[in-house]
Formats: structure tokens, sequence, C-alpha cells
């Protein structure tokens, strides 16, 4: 099985969900199934449906967390320095197509959420992949059905 890159901070955070599923989650599915179960005829019973549909996930996500853990590399994602691009860093581009600026921070796989603020990519994507080990001032191609050139404006430690 490939690693799984994994940053300090992403490590502590799946620990965390992991230690709530074990915790917290899993014996409140288990009350609301011997509840569903002690109400009787669990065949047109939808609150033992439902139970049985949150143990499934909480239980999937408890396997996954398990299985990302056990395959991570742990890489430290505090940039020494921020004249190169690696993972952690923070990383401001201008788009040569449409002269647009954006902001994202390099990350993991397991920790991408392109929802962040600033979208946390990673260093995998098309975008993370190609800025890498670059440096302010290059212009890098990033690879896509339809490829584009960008160039990084800034690198920085912190957001």
């Amino acid at each position: 099985m490939e690693k799984i890159i994994l940053t300090k901070d992403g490590v502590k955070k799946l620990e965390a969900e992991y230690r709530h599923l074990i915790d917290v989650e899993r014996p409140e599915v288990i009350e609301q199934l011997t509840f569903a179960r002690a109400q009787g005829d669990l065949s047109e019973n939808a609150d033992y449906d439902a139970a049985r549909t949150r143990q499934a996930e909480v239980e999937g996500r408890i396997r996954e967390i398990e299985n990302i853990l056990n395959n991570a590399k742990i890489v430290d994602a505090s940039p020494k320095n921020s004249k190169v691009v690696t993972l952690g860093s923070y990383v401001e581009v201008r788009n040569l197509r449409n002269n647009n600026t954006t902001k994202y921070k390099i990350v993991g796989t397991v920790e991408a959420n392109p929802l962040a603020n600033p979208p946390q990519i990673s260093n995998v994507s098309p975008v993370g992949e190609a800025l890498i080990g670059r440096r302010v001032n290059d212009v890098v191609t990033i690879k896509t059905n339809n490829p584009y050139d960008v160039e990084i404006i800034k690198i920085d430690l912190n957001a």
C-alpha cells in the first residue's frame, strides 16, 4: 500500500476525530440501537434502520482513519523558508490567462479542503504538483484538461 502523506497537524486532527468516534459517536449509536430494538418489530422500524445506517457510517469512518494512520508518512509541514514551495507553504499565484490571483496552502491528500480559506490543496493535485519545489516569479503550467499557466507571486510560511 502506498504511504499517505500527513502533517503532524493532520495526524492530530485525525486522532481527535478517531477518539470522538470511539468515545462519543459509537456509544450513542449503540444506545440508539438498543432503544430502537426495545420498540419491537424491527422490520418496519425506521429508528432501527436509521441507527443501523449511522452505525455503518461510524464504523466505516473508524476503519478509514485506522487505515490512514497505519499507512501514514508524517512529514514536517513547517516550511524552513519562504523561498521554495513545500508541503505547508502558503502560495499566491497569478493566473496568466485571466490575471486573477489566488492563495493556496499546500497539504497532504487527506488534509485537502478546497473550501477552506485559503483553499488547502493536495500536493498531488494538478496545482499542488506544479507548485512544489518552485520559487517566486516561476511560471508553471497547470496540467488539466485545459492547461493554463500561473506565476508564483508570493510564498509564505503563515496565512
